[in-house]
């Protein structure tokens, strides 16, 4: 998932899982060019919702292992990374980053929302589950949207 690389680079960078919030902005908009500064605030929020980030006064504290995440040199990641993305779009990614085919998984879900009179998110993370992949946050927030 590229919001994933996109927030371990900086955190690679430095070998640390947590970096001051402005050492963060500098490390995408000045060091690798990916983004202006306000976008890369705009990032921290988003990765901030997602559970990737958590910020405490002006702390950024990585919510996973950003050694585990490869960044490949040719790596650049899309402005479509700064919108908050639903609980389904977050684990459709989930699946395709664990190798699943996108449009299959798609079709996969939108089967079992059918079948089972339920929501996409529902279906989607049911249909996650039964591959072994970890979505617990995902169907944590789900829950929540109820």
């Amino acid at each position: 998932m590229s919001l994933r690389r996109t927030v371990a680079a900086p955190f690679r960078q430095e070998g640390s899982r947590e970096l001051g919030e402005s050492a963060f902005v500098v490390a995408l908009s000045l060091d690798r060019d990916w983004f202006s500064p306000d976008q890369a605030k705009r990032l921290i929020d988003v990765a901030a919702s997602e559970g990737l980030l958590a910020r405490e006064e002006g702390q950024l504290t990585v919510q996973f292992d950003p050694q585990s995440v490869e960044v490949p040199e040719e790596f650049e990641p899309d402005e479509s990374i700064l919108q908050e993305r639903s609980t389904f779009e977050r684990v459709l990614g989930a699946l395709v980053e664990a190798g699943h085919d996108k449009q299959e998984a798609v079709a996969a879900v939108n089967g079992r929302q059918s079948e089972l009179g339920v929501t996409i998110e529902t279906a989607a993370i049911l249909y996650a589950h039964e591959r072994g992949i970890d979505i617990q946050e995902l169907a944590d927030a789900a829950l929540s949207e109820l």
